[in-house]
């Protein structure tokens, strides 16, 4: 049974202190405009007749007529079974093939609030690129996930990172469980323990198998046989018709909505049920709460409510690798179970003492603000970004305290005339339509950073506007104050 449950908490104004569950009612604000019904109708209408003329290209290159650049099976492994399936190569060769300038741009400089990237054309509609020789510079990166602006080549603070190279080198060349293991490692997971509020924690050094190594480490066959014959036995409440999915899997901002998690609500639906609950704070670790510690703190909930809380270190932290933190019976699980511990090389020391530069920081703990100015000064470019894009008509998606900032295109040939315009006026974007996003649903994903000043955001802002206008991009029906609340002091108050 699928069943879509819209949840509502009454609003709360927050006085309690930390861990009491009780979240503002600004946390849960979260725009999801609908678009006008003939902005539907033309981007099916476009989507169709752009699948019409890859019909009719492909019959053209059929019968000889036009050539075909993509890779193809040949004829007598026909009775094969087929390495493509044929609308993925349809839409390959069809769609993506004409937009194909608008991915993949190669940058060559430090990715941090501008970039430089390099010039290439296509002469044969994007099947292949060559390079000019000529350098975009200082392009705004719109794009990076460099939430606090720590992916930067600042000497004085990289010292101790160049330190670290000298001592260790590069690599281990080794796992943990063999002779990988480093003290600036375990003085990592304390500290990422400590940060989160935990008894413990472990890292990883890449983060997508912080995912995928651990969930299968967590979820045995064993146990999972047990639950889905108690599952198949009992069935759903009342009715007792057999479930299909029993899952509390939770990201703490979902990166392509830019919406926050109901964490409170989460947790009392797990609390309900008595079941486990896993966070990915992929992009919210470091990115929203008073200090960065996540949502746990966005809606003051105690950390011991989660009983997995997981992150990745290549966001706001500017570096690699992810992290797995709760009990310590999780953690010490975990050493000994997971794929990704047991096999994997260990964490570069390098990249390891970046991330404890990041996160003393961030705590405080490098005896400097430094960290927690970053965090005030995310927190205010992000509203005030998203407070004047919904003032010039943009439709936006998602939470007012996600630096994730999907702003609606709708129109196949909008999202590729907007990504063009915006790199002629050296602005970096980042598109993405379907199947990454439903089909109605194309849009362009701005990352907002600690690292923009307010001249560049003014400046990205002025050419959305101008943007917005040439290519009818602001279909928002609603009226926005022109004097929107930034940001909260007492959000950020230092703990004495």
């Amino acid at each position: 049974m699928y069943k879509t449950y819209t949840l509502c908490v009454p609003p709360a104004v927050q006085k309690n202190g930390p861990g009491t569950g009780v979240a503002s009612r600004k946390h849960t604000q979260e725009s999801f405009e609908q678009a006008p019904m003939y902005v539907a109708v033309m981007t099916y209408l476009g989507f169709g007749i752009v699948t019409l003329f890859g019909y009719f290209r492909d019959f053209l290159r059929a019968v000889g007529l036009e050539k075909c650049h993509l890779a193809q099976e040949r004829e007598e492994q026909k009775d094969f079974v087929p390495l493509y399936q044929d609308f993925e190569n349809f839409y390959t060769r069809n769609l993506y093939m004409r937009v194909r300038d608008n991915w993949n741009r190669p940058v060559c400089s430090l990715p941090g609030p501008v970039f430089d990237l390099m010039e290439r054309v296509s002469d044969d509609y994007n099947w292949t690129f060559r390079f000019t020789g000529r350098t975009l510079h200082n392009v705004i990166n719109m794009g990076s996930y460099n939430y606090l602006g720590f992916a930067e080549n600042n000497a004085d603070f990289l010292q101790t990172v160049a330190d670290k190279v000298n001592q260790y080198g590069a690599s281990v060349c080794s796992t943990r469980q063999e002779i990988g293991n480093l003290s600036i490692h375990e003085e990592l997971e304390q500290l990422v323990a400590n940060f989160l509020g935990v008894e413990a924690s472990m890292t990883y050094g890449m983060g997508f198998a912080t995912n995928s190594m651990n969930i299968p480490a967590l979820v045995d066959m064993h146990s999972l046989e047990k639950m889905l014959k108690e599952a198949v036995c009992s069935g759903q409440p009342r009715t007792h018709r057999p479930w299909k999915k029993i899952l509390i899997m939770v990201e703490g901002i979902y990166s392509m909505e830019g919406s926050v998690v109901r964490l409170p609500d989460i947790i009392a639906l797990k609390k309900k049920y008595k079941a486990y609950l896993y966070l990915d704070e992929a992009h919210s670790i470091g990115a929203v709460g008073r200090s960065g510690r996540g949502v746990t703190e966005l809606f003051n909930v105690h950390p011991a409510d989660v009983d997995v809380m997981m992150g990745t270190f290549t966001k706001s932290f500017g570096a690699a690798g992810g992290y797995i933190a709760g009990k310590k019976d999780l953690v010490d699980y975990l050493r000994c179970h997971s794929h990704s511990a047991v096999y994997s090389s260990a964490m570069s020391p390098p990249v390891t003492e970046q991330i404890i530069r990041a996160m003393k920081c961030i705590m405080g703990k490098d005896g400097s603000t430094e960290g927690i100015r970053r965090i005030r000064q995310l927190a205010e470019n992000t509203r005030y970004f998203r407070a004047r894009l919904k003032e010039m008509g943009f439709i936006i998606y998602g939470n007012d305290d996600s630096p994730v900032v999907p702003v609606l295109l709708y129109m196949p040939g909008k999202v590729v005339a907007f990504a063009r315009e915006m790199l002629e006026r050296k602005i970096g974007v980042v598109v993405v339509g379907f199947p990454a996003t439903p089909i109605t649903e194309a849009r362009a994903r701005f990352c907002v950073s600690a690292a923009h000043t307010r001249d560049m955001l003014n400046q990205v802002l002025h050419h959305m506007n101008e943007v917005g206008d040439a290519l009818c991009l602001k279909f928002s029906r609603r009226k926005y104050s022109s004097r929107p609340d930034l940001c909260d002091e007492a959000d950020f108050e230092l703990d004495s």
